[in-house]
């Protein structure tokens, strides 16, 4: 309800004219009189009110104006719009105003105190514009005073001249382990180069839309060719992105120290003025996704070429969680953070996301949930709590995308569950998981392995992250067909009262 004064809060003028009596009403009519807009009140008793249903509003006031004894007038319904008029005759008790609620009465007054009313409403109207500009101003100043701040602050940070990007670039990455150290040639102690950026750009014909190679939420990726015939892929951040300096120092401290032939390889990076570049090696094949979600592609993928894509992967991920110098949690794994190169042998890529677990560590927390939903593990995506078993969940995801050809979030008419994990669930405890198969293999392949594949598939993606089996145990069930697998748990997700 909205909150009611008992004393109406209008100005003295309309206090005035509301008492007069309809004897002095007459004798003060004259020339220049009018109406002052009264909001939001209980309208008197329109009882003793003069309806006509027929008048605009326009109307209804020029008519209450000709007649001196007219002393005020209103909407008869304002949800009718325009039309309807109410006109009041003689004294009116008006005592309640409503703070949004009410409706608007027009009180009539004599041309002074109208001419007054109109010289304090303009100057309001003045004041008002006034403050709004004072604010705008006051807000263009800031922006470009923060803007010139943040400048400043990307000048001293990397430098203007590009032949001072290396001594720069040294002070850009002190605060990450085993990049502090330039040599005088521009190379990190651990051989990572730093390229100049006119280098990079004529590399890339000056990032032509022709050489891009694709988009992500950290900007554009494109091809290039270096003078001596190198292929390249440039990873340009952009302005806009959403990943920041942090993901960027992040992914070239995490990937420089990284060597596995299941990891793309980073050649070097470029940190000039507002540039963020990262230079990987060209993988001709694109990511993993251009083939699977490809109605004309997919079929180049046969049971064989995806089984060792999958394991290639597996092999990848267990080398981050144990065997790498230091233990990593990817974070973001999914199909098209998967590249391929000439012999489509698959190359985990974008370390932007990922996070370090000291010692023996394996789970962390963060209040940034990031990744792609239909690839994130409960904990995770729910809690924030990450671990090398998220990880393990979004390859059982990659794992089923892998035999199925289709993605987790699409919706499947057939099943009453929306999510690929879902539906295989339901087919896996009806028997029926061959009906899922990937059919662009037109029936290549071994099906106790691709029953093998699934359950594997269905272990990583169980509801819990303790009953999940680490990628090392995963390369093992893979690489050996004889090992008798459990049974897969509910996996995340899935509500059984869909079924009913």
């Amino acid at each position: 309800m909205a909150t009611v004064v008992q004393t109406m809060q209008i100005s003295s003028t309309a206090h005035a004219c509301l008492a007069l009596s309809p004897s002095l009403r007459a004798s003060l009519c004259r020339s220049g009189e009018g109406f002052v807009k009264v909001e939001r009140v209980k309208l008197p008793d329109t009882s003793t009110a003069h309806v006509d249903m027929n008048l605009s509003l326009n109307k209804c006031e020029q008519e209450c104006l000709s007649d001196c004894n007219c002393t005020a007038y209103s909407s008869a319904n304002e949800t009718m719009g325009e039309f309807g008029c109410l006109k009041w005759y003689g004294d009116l008790m008006v005592t309640r105003e409503y703070s949004d609620l009410g409706q608007d009465l027009y009180v009539r007054v004599d041309a002074i105190d109208l001419a007054r009313y109109r010289k304090k409403s303009t100057f309001v109207k003045k004041a008002m514009v006034a403050l709004s500009v004072s604010a705008l101003l006051l807000l263009l100043l800031g922006s470009l005073m923060y803007c010139r701040m943040l400048k400043r602050k990307r000048a001293d940070r990397r430098g203007r001249n590009p032949l001072a990007s290396v001594t720069t670039s040294s002070a850009y990455f002190n605060d990450l382990p085993g990049l502090k150290d330039l040599n005088s040639e521009g190379r990190q102690k651990n051989d990572l180069p730093l390229f100049d950026f006119k280098t990079v750009a004529a590399a890339t014909n000056n990032f032509s839309s022709v050489n891009e190679l694709g988009q992500g939420g950290f900007g554009s990726v494109y091809k290039g060719v270096m003078n001596h015939g190198t292929e390249i892929a440039v990873k340009r951040l952009s302005k806009y992105s959403g990943q920041g300096n942090e993901e960027f120092k992040n992914e070239v401290r995490l990937i420089a120290k990284l060597q596995h032939r299941n990891l793309v390889k980073i050649i070097g990076c470029c940190i000039q003025e507002d540039e963020e570049l990262l230079i990987y090696e060209y993988l001709p094949n694109n990511s993993l996704d251009s083939f699977l979600f490809d109605d004309t592609r997919r079929s180049l993928l046969n049971w064989e070429k995806r089984f060792e894509i999958a394991y290639g992967v597996a092999r990848g991920l267990m080398y981050l969680h144990q065997d790498s110098s230091l233990r990593i949690i990817h974070r973001d794994l999914k199909a098209s953070n998967v590249l391929l190169d000439v012999a489509l042998n698959p190359k985990i890529s974008d370390f932007g996301m990922a996070r370090i677990c000291g010692g023996d560590q394996i789970e962390g927390k963060t209040k940034r949930v990031v990744g792609t939903y239909g690839y994130m593990a409960p904990e995770y995506a729910l809690q924030g709590r990450f671990s090398i078993k998220s990880d393990v969940y979004s390859y059982g995801v990659l794992l089923l995308e892998i035999i199925t050809g289709q993605r987790n979030n699409g919706c499947y008419h057939m099943s009453p569950f929306c999510n690929l994990i879902g539906h295989v669930w339901e087919l896996w405890k009806e028997g029926k998981c061959t009906d899922i198969v990937d059919r662009s293999m037109d029936n290549a392949y071994s099906e106790e392995m691709v029953l093998r594949c699934i359950q594997i598939g269905l272990l990583c993606v169980q509801r819990y992250a303790l009953d999940r089996p680490t990628m090392s145990t995963v390369v093992f069930m893979l690489g050996n067909a004889d090992v008798l697998l459990p049974s897969p748990k509910q996996p995340a997700f899935i509500d059984e009262s869909a079924r009913q």
